[in-house]
């Protein structure tokens, strides 16, 4: 049994990229219940148990045999931090499950880490976040001795809809001319790219492996953060975008405004009639890249502004759908989706809820790929955000074969002293006057 993946899925196929979810437990995991939790998500869910093939000029999912479709793994008596490395740099290559799920256990049963990795072929950021939310509740459902919910009538596999499959009606003439503008603004303002620094720092003659440097803040800091923003007229994801786009530039070196590019992923799911589930797997998400001159003098309140209003007015004109369209373009035409800097923007979103006697130390989301080019370079620097339960977390992947990992602490560094100087602006500003 298969399904024909569309042009914008297929584009994930040469990417080789994947979400990697990871929850830090303290207390104890009834290991049976967690691996049945885990294959009842699987068979819920027919993307996670299959696996890419390639079907004349394109590319299906294709559901793997009983003997074939991920099962838990578990391991016990690694290093959690060594764990999360070896786990963040373990691929799902093509032709293998689109799906793992790992459990590392100490010795003592009461300390563990869980990492849930999906093909972003199948997923995207919130969908793979709703994929771990309700595995742990499927494992709280079995753990407390609740029944479990019912198979689907025919007990047939329920493919997800393609997303593309799903945009209004178009005029093909329009969405031509939409490429072909876009084109233009990319070859009239092509944004610069930050420079590896490996050739000369630590990773110098490594092979290179895929590291995260993590920037986290307090409730409180994040409140204040979210404050600031509301203050000024903006997002926290153009705050965010804002920093690091200043950030980036003073990597540049020089003097004078140099053209960097934003990369924005937008989510699909409430943009289309009827509302995609935010359960359903499939990769969602649209992108706008924008170009900004940035100067060593430049205001990131200003850029932030910049940034809040152009991709207001990509959402208002309707143009996320035009470059849904276009994604198939990508591999073509790269510079389409080249930014100085990509920033997601997963909001704030709860964790796992679990069961009596068990807590989630931590919760991340943190993208990974299989291929990285250091011989480009320069790339765009990759920043995943979200809020779990109200705390800020952004976590910075990089290729140490690329950026070492003392640049990306820099780097990391940089941006929280700016995302703290907002905050801290918040502060300083009057409260708003009460009235009654």
């Amino acid at each position: 049994m298969h399904r024909v993946l569309c042009p914008v899925e297929t584009l994930y196929v040469g990417q080789r990229s994947r979400a990697v979810l990871s929850c830090t437990l303290r207390g104890p995991v009834d290991v049976a219940a967690l691996s049945a939790a885990f294959d009842a998500m699987t068979e819920a869910n027919p993307p996670l148990r299959s696996r890419i093939a390639q079907d004349g000029a394109g590319h299906v999912l294709r559901l793997l045999g009983e003997d074939e479709r991920p099962r838990l793994i578990t391991r016990t008596g690694d290093d959690e931090d060594e764990a999360y490395a070896a786990e963040l740099n373990r691929p799902l290559p093509v032709g293998g499950p689109l799906s793992r799920a790992v459990l590392v256990s100490a010795a003592d049963g009461e300390r563990h880490l869980f990492v849930l990795a999906v093909d972003h072929t199948v997923t995207d950021g919130h969908s793979s976040i709703a994929l771990h939310n309700a595995l742990w509740d499927r494992y709280r459902a079995l753990v407390e001795g609740h029944p479990a919910a019912g198979a689907s009538e025919d007990g047939a596999p329920r493919w997800p809809e393609p997303v593309s499959g799903l945009l209004p009606p178009a005029d093909d003439a329009e969405t031509a001319k939409y490429l072909d503008s876009r084109l233009e603004a990319v070859r009239r303002n092509p944004a610069e790219l930050v420079p590896y620094d490996a050739a000369t720092g630590e990773g110098a003659g490594a092979q290179g492996h895929i590291e995260v440097r993590r920037l986290t803040l307090e409730a409180e800091t994040t409140s204040r953060l979210r404050r600031a923003a509301r203050d000024a007229g903006v997002s926290v994801h153009a705050l965010i975008a804002a920093t690091l786009l200043a950030t980036a530039r003073r990597r540049l070196g020089g003097e004078g405004a140099r053209t960097l590019g934003c990369l924005s992923p937008v989510d699909l799911r409430s943009r289309l009639s009827p509302p995609v589930p935010t359960a359903a797997l499939v990769p969602a998400v649209t992108t706008h890249l924008q170009t900004v001159e940035v100067s060593e003098a430049s205001e990131p309140l200003e850029l932030a502004r910049t940034v809040h209003g152009r991709l207001g007015d990509f959402l208002a004109r309707g143009d996320h759908v035009h470059e849904m369209r276009i994604t198939p373009e990508i591999p073509r035409n790269p510079a389409l989706q080249l930014a100085t800097v990509i920033v997601t923007n997963m909001g704030v979103v709860p964790g796992p809820r679990l069961p009596e006697g068990l807590r989630a130390a931590d919760v991340r989301l943190a993208p990974a790929r299989e291929h990285y080019f250091p011989q480009a370079g320069r790339s765009p620097v990759m920043a995943c955000v979200v809020s779990f339960d109200g705390r800020l977390s952004i976590e910075f992947p990089h290729f140490t074969a690329c950026f070492s990992p003392s640049f990306m602490r820099a780097f990391r560094d940089d941006v929280r002293a700016g995302l703290l100087s907002f905050a801290t602006a918040a502060d300083t500003r009057p409260a708003p006057a009460t009235t009654g």
